[in-house]
Formats: C-alpha cells, structure tokens, sequence
C-alpha cells in the first residue's frame, strides 16, 4: 500500500527555513560550487545551527504524540542542494532528533512544482523566488524572514498567528481599499457583505487542518482534564469594527474555531505580537512584519492585491 498524505497535515521546508545557512550560502556566492561542495562534505558531521522555522517546526511535530495509530502532521524536506551537499541537512535533522524522514534534492531547481504531488498544504522557504513562483502558481507559500530567536526549551505550547486577508482570506476586501484608498469604503462594502464568507485565501486549508488537530486535543481534554493543550490559534488584523463581523461569520462558515482574535484597526500589530509571543506569525504585507520580525519568527505571504500594489 503507498503510504497516504491526503487525511496528514504535510509541510514542505526547505533546508534554509530550517537552519541557518548563511555561512554555506557564502561560500557558494563568494568562491564557488566546488568549493561549496567541498566545504559542506568536510562539515558534514557537524550539526547546522537552528534557523527561524526550527522552533516551529519542532513543536508541530510533537503533535503526532496525540494519535497512536498513524502520524497526524509530515514534514518533507524540499531542498535546492544535490543529495551530496544535502547529507549536512539530513544529518542535522538526525542531531536535533526531528523526526523528518523524506525529503528531495534537486539541484539548484526551484522545488515549488513538487507541492501539489505531495499534498502539501504550507511550504517555507528563504528563496524569495522559489515562494513567488510558489504562490503565482496557486500553492500556500511562505517567506521566512530573516531573525535571530531563542527557542524556549520549557515552553510546551505552539502559538501560531495569522493575519486575515490575504492570507485565510482572499483579497477581495484588501482589494477594495487598495483601489478606493478609502478606509470607509472597506467598512461599507464589509458591513454590506457582513453574512457572505469570504473566499479561501493561500493558508486557509493549512488553518483547517491544524483547527482539526486542535479539536483532537479538546477530545484529550475531555478525556484527560490534567492533558494540556498544546495549540494556540490566534488571529491578528488591521480591521475593527464593524469589519470585524465578516471575519467571525467566515470563520463559522469554515467551522474553524480560533483561541484569541485581535482587531488592531490599525495600531502597530508587534504590539500585540511581543506579549502573545507565537512561534510564527502570517502576514501578507512586508510593511506589517517590519517589528514583527525582529522579534519572533514572520513569514511574509507574497499574495494579492497589496503585493501587486508593492512592487509597482
């Protein structure tokens, strides 16, 4: 029987998300491949350091402790690196024991075609281009952003944060004021579809799974009232009210419960951030993850109208 993906929440990562290679990727602009290859087969044996999805990382795949019977979340490693200079990688996933077990090596090629033929419903990465390409071509794609941050090792939750449109959501509302420049005309044209849900955007089925793992723990609950809960979810957007009332009847459409909502109207999103402290946060536009990512891990989602609008 081929081992089945459909019924997992799978990851895609690719080596750069996961550890820190700006050393590596140094040497490969500076001097060259084959001095590149050289080097990564020298160090080979020595572990890479933690990049800024391993804490994340690390954390969701705890997750499969709450199901016997079969993994509920894979993680795949999507990596640029030929299967030589991509022994470091695997070898690093075996020090830091994360139980990664299948991964691809294409060379140089960009992976990002290799996501719907392994049913992959989040893929991070640090190549800008390889994220684009990604989402363009309608795959839920991340940029991790660059950062230095300490894993609490007694911290036992995992606190995932996401902004709405343009990410659970599609653009439709952003698109709106991007193109008025009204603020009022958003509330308005909100307010009138207040009861219409909003159309999925790139994570919406990434928010639907880790939402049905969240409900395997509050089965545990039931059962176990000393378990705790691992998951937060939590959402925070640059709406208020009376916006706010489309977010909350699309999220009861969706069936999707989330922990902690925050409507910022506007004030700076770190505020919020700094104290709710998630081991990674979702936010469609650079400007927003500014603060954000200087000081916990922030994955920018190249997607919709405001993207279109940045890069004009």
């Amino acid at each position: 029987m081929p081992y089945d993906l459909k019924n997992k929440l799978v990851i895609g990562l690719s080596s750069s998300a996961l550890f820190d290679l700006k050393d590596s990727d140094k040497i490969f602009r500076e001097r060259g491949e084959k001095v590149y290859r050289e080097y990564q087969r020298e160090h080979q044996e020595n572990p890479l350091k933690k990049g800024v999805a391993f804490s994340f990382i690390r954390r969701i795949l705890t997750l499969n402790t709450l199901q016997e019977t079969e993994p509920l979340v894979e993680v795949i490693l999507l990596s640029r690196n030929d299967p030589d200079t991509g022994l470091r990688v695997m070898n690093s996933i075996e020090y830091y024991k994360l139980n990664i077990t299948r991964a691809m090596f294409l060379q140089g090629k960009s992976p990002y075609v290799y996501i719907p033929a392994f049913d992959i419903e989040l893929f991070l990465s640090a190549n800008s281009q390889d994220v684009t390409q990604a989402v363009n071509a309608g795959y839920p794609a991340g940029l991790i952003l660059s950062g230095n941050f300490t894993d609490d090792i007694n911290d036992h939750e995992l606190r995932i944060a996401f902004d709405f449109d343009g990410v659970l959501a599609d653009d439709e509302a952003e698109t709106i004021y991007k193109t008025s420049g009204k603020l009022q005309a958003f509330h308005t044209h909100e307010s009138e579809n207040a009861n219409i849900p909003h159309s999925p955007g790139p994570l919406k089925n990434f928010l639907d799974r880790i939402s049905q793992i969240q409900k395997i723990e509050i089965d545990h609950l039931t059962k176990d009232p000393l378990y705790k809960s691992v998951l937060k979810i939590s959402i925070v957007t640059a709406r208020n009210a009376p916006s706010h009332k489309r977010v909350i009847n699309t999220m009861r459409t969706w069936g999707i419960d989330v922990n902690e909502a925050f409507f910022m109207g506007g004030i700076e999103k770190s505020n919020v951030l700094n104290i709710l402290k998630p081991h990674i946060f979702f936010d469609d536009q650079r400007t927003h993850l500014e603060k954000p990512s200087s000081i916990l891990p922030s994955v920018h989602i190249p997607f919709g109208i405001a993207n279109k609008v940045d890069t004009k």
